[in-house]
């Protein structure tokens, strides 16, 4: 089978995640990476030995060799750049966020829908974690009875330098929010995933702050949310990035019959009404939270990076659909984009 040729556009932080998974993936071979400053596309070329590096996307797209891209660049950048593939025949992966507002996020949709043909994802890397699948399949087989509550809770710090190095960061129009749609995403897509997703005829309910960096950022550094879940059961999110935890996570699922707590992919809290069912959930959950690969990327990226890309690249040449469709991203991305609709201010 041949491989597939893949270009990388946007070399900040997350770009070497993606550089270092297309390399150790064997049915794709990356041929070129982007950025408008040349002086990133090029030291990122020559640091993995990248063939060829250029400014200019649109060079990419237009390139009959090229057929695949990850799109790495700020939020606000994503609805062009991914419409602009598509329309150029190019499959895409987009990291998180998809969109900093929700016209721009029906714009991307509305893509996606007119090249079926084509492959599109969007990177929920922790979707591909063990303990997170056993918790849906868990979560599934009813295990847990009725589901009545499912939490997500995130706190870590950000310090105002972190926004200061950044102009797009921290802004409505160029990051679309800050706490929820930049670090809290992954764990809000976690627990909406697991307990079956938002309910699509009612919207969240939200309170956002900004705690700890006026005059820093225009958005939210801590924020609160109620969800209603399709199953008639509410998620609970809760999160700030003015906390003095570099990175503390937590996510539980509440039912009739039992309770799960999972914190940093550990288990904290399994308790249920059926001895027997706890002692086997108890092990299932144990059994799935043994460390992942972290060869590359951030500790707490998880290792979910390799196999999303692999399964992506698998994707393209099965002609199939990934695991996680750019529309299975935007239902996440929706739920946030809606969190902050009321307190938007461009």
């Amino acid at each position: 089978m041949n491989k597939v040729k893949v270009a990388v556009i946007g070399c900040g932080v997350i770009a070497p995640t993606h550089i270092q998974c297309y390399q150790a993936c064997e049915g794709a071979e990356l041929v070129a990476v982007c950025d408008i400053v040349e002086e990133r596309a090029r030291k990122l070329a020559e640091q993995y030995n990248v063939p060829r590096f250029t400014t200019v996307a649109a060079e990419l797209f237009a390139d009959p060799e090229i057929d695949a891209v990850s799109i790495c660049t700020e939020h606000y950048t994503h609805v062009d750049l991914v419409i602009a593939a598509l329309k150029a025949g190019k499959h895409v992966v987009c990291e998180k966020c998809l969109a900093a507002s929700l016209p721009e996020l029906d714009a991307m949709i509305a893509a996606v829908k007119a090249h079926p043909e084509l492959v599109s994802s969007g990177i929920f890397q922790h979707r591909f974690t063990a303990i997170n699948r056993e918790l849906k399949a868990i979560v599934e087989e009813g295990l847990l009875g009725r589901l009545l509550t499912s939490r997500a809770q995130l706190y870590c710090e950000r310090t105002n330098e972190y926004y200061l190095k950044d102009a797009w960061r921290g802004k409505w129009k160029s990051e679309g929010g800050s706490i929820l749609i930049n670090q809290a995403i992954h764990f809000i897509d976690q627990m909406l995933w697991i307990s079956g997703g938002p309910a699509v005829d009612q919207k969240p309910v939200a309170m956002i702050r900004n705690l700890n960096h006026e005059g820093i950022i225009e958005t939210d550094d801590t924020a609160a949310a109620v969800v209603p879940l399709a199953n008639g059961a509410l998620g609970v999110i809760e999160a700030t990035s003015a906390s003095f935890h570099i990175w503390h996570n937590t996510l539980s699922f509440e039912g009739t019959m039992g309770i799960v707590e999972i914190r940093d992919d550990k288990p904290l809290t399994v308790e249920f009404k059926d001895p027997e069912v706890q002692a086997a959930v108890a092990k299932r959950l144990a059994d799935s939270a043994k460390p992942e690969n972290l060869d590359f990327g951030k500790e707490y990226y998880g290792g979910g990076h390799p196999a999303q890309i692999n399964d992506f690249i698998a994707a393209i040449q099965e002609k199939r659909a990934p695991y996680v469709t750019l529309e299975d991203a935007a239902s996440t991305a929706r739920v946030i984009l809606e969190i902050y609709a009321p307190f938007r201010k461009v």
